[in-house]
């Protein structure tokens, strides 16, 4: 993806939605989608999972063209897996646009994406979701924020922000304690959509993120 206007180099973008919300979009299409992205569509049996996938998909080509002023059918979006380094699978990125992050996230009938400058990552979870089992939590979260959560007489919001919170930290690259990755400092923004029953997180290198609606 070449031309159109800079973007904002300091503020990222993030937006939660439905997944209905995003299809009934009339500027949004699977024709807006790259053949080896409706391929992997084709095989998708489920047809609530397929709907979620596209939603997602389309609504990080809706992200990507706020932030950069152009249309929503001219990012090349891809995928490329750190460790096989196949395409069509792992970090999605855009071709043509090396300084701009993006990722997605769905789950069950909610969809969210992020675009910004560096390393991004977002997770959406439907807010009366519970993570576990109890042992991938505790490798996965801090023990200090595992332990704390799981004292309280209802731990299951709290460790679901924990994971969500884990889940952007991740698509935005590995992290150690201070939440520095090989891009630069990570910030971190989590909050609660209470229309859409969701919980989401958005991590960051950019000084300023910007919630959205669809």
């Amino acid at each position: 993806m070449t031309g159109g206007p800079e973007p904002d180099r300091a503020t990222a973008l993030a937006i939660v939605a439905t997944t209905p919300e995003v299809l009934a979009r009339p500027d949004l299409d699977e024709g807006l989608l790259a053949p080896w992205e409706r391929r992997r569509l084709a095989g998708i049996r489920l047809p609530g999972r397929r709907d979620d996938v596209l939603a997602a998909r389309l609504l990080v080509r809706l992200c990507v063209a706020r932030v950069t002023g152009l249309p929503p059918d001219t990012p090349a979006l891809a995928q490329l897996c750190p460790g096989c380094g196949g395409q069509g699978h792992g970090r999605p990125y855009l071709r043509g646009r090396p300084g701009l992050g993006v990722s997605l996230s769905h789950a069950d009938g909610l969809v969210a994406a992020a675009v910004g400058p560096g390393a991004i990552g977002i997770d959406v979870e439907p807010s009366t979701r519970r993570p576990g089992p109890v042992h991938v939590l505790r490798r996965l979260l801090p023990d200090a924020d595992f332990a704390e959560a799981a004292a309280q007489p209802d731990s299951g919001p709290a460790l679901l922000r924990l994971w969500v919170r884990a889940e952007a930290r991740l698509k935005a690259g590995r992290t150690g304690p201070t939440g520095h990755s090989d891009q630069g400092d990570i910030r971190l923004l989590e909050w609660t959509d209470r229309p859409r029953a969701a919980v989401a997180a958005v991590a960051s290198c950019a000084t300023r993120i910007t919630i959205a609606s669809a």
